[in-house]
């Protein structure tokens, strides 16, 4: 009982050190990061790949209203996972820091830097006390200096550069996906195309296109997100749509043979 009210004065303090070096609040906050949904970055040839998983909780809810990409900047996308609320508020700090940065120095704001800012004000709420870490971890994607560059913000204020990640749910097992299948020189719609098979591993092999958003960032073009269409293409070229779906398309395809061969037979 002692060692149990011991850990529990260390577990509410989150300026508090427990004797073993440990932030509790810390790996808590770490913890609502993989409750989240799972989110993918894989940087490119030519750009860089933010895909996310954005399924609905119910089918009265609007896909729209999920809100798991955001663009930061013209060159700069934001993929999150964990709680939405605190990533809204990451984000809008990234976005206030591109702005500041395009006024005071006249150019687009480096990635690396953009990223360095949301994590020291991250690091921030881990050493106040009466304020909580933030639950949401980020993926940070863009080109900078003509090169794309992919990184990772973590509820302790510690930026990681990758060439591919995943944060939220199956973390361990979707980063395995990547370690296998991702190879340098991808172009971004071969990035696409493996970004969308990696979200694949923790829906059983399927993907709606409403339940998954994908935006690029390329040297040539801006923040652009994909549109429900064009990623049920993708989905449909790399089967990956629920069965459902892909024997609702085959009986169309069934049907409309029926009706060839019953107006040829008139």
């Amino acid at each position: 009982m002692q060692g149990q009210s011991q850990q529990q004065a260390y577990d509410r303090g989150i300026t508090i050190f427990s004797p073993d070096g440990r932030l509790y609040q810390v790996e808590y906050a770490r913890e609502a990061v993989k409750r989240g949904t799972a989110s993918v970055g894989i940087r490119a040839e030519d750009g860089v790949v933010l895909a996310a998983d954005k399924r609905a909780r119910s089918s009265l809810m609007e896909p729209e209203s999920i809100e798991k990409l955001h663009k930061a900047d013209d060159h700069v996308g934001v993929a999150s996972a964990g709680h939405v609320a605190d990533a809204r508020q990451l984000i809008d700090f990234a976005r206030r820091q591109a702005q500041v940065n395009r006024l005071r120095y006249g150019e687009a704001i480096g990635i690396e830097t953009l990223t360095k800012n949301i994590t020291d004000h991250i690091q921030q709420y881990t050493q106040v006390g009466g304020a909580r870490p933030f639950g949401v971890a980020l993926i940070v994607g863009g080109i900078e200096n003509g090169e794309p560059r992919l990184f990772e913000t973590d509820p302790s204020g510690t930026p990681y550069e990758w060439q591919a990640l995943s944060i939220g749910s199956d973390r361990s097992d979707l980063r395995d996906y990547l370690e296998e299948e991702y190879e340098e020189g991808l172009s971004v719609d071969e990035a696409v195309a493996l970004a969308l098979d990696t979200l694949a591993q923790s829906n059983d092999g399927e993907l709606s296109p409403d339940g998954v958003g994908v935006a690029t960032i390329t040297v040539d073009e801006a923040y652009t997100e994909r549109s429900a269409d064009e990623i049920e293409a993708i989905l449909a070229d790399r089967d990956l749509l629920p069965e459902e779906e892909g024997e609702a398309s085959d009986a169309d395809d069934a049907d409309a043979e029926a009706d060839d061969g019953s107006s040829d037979e008139e």
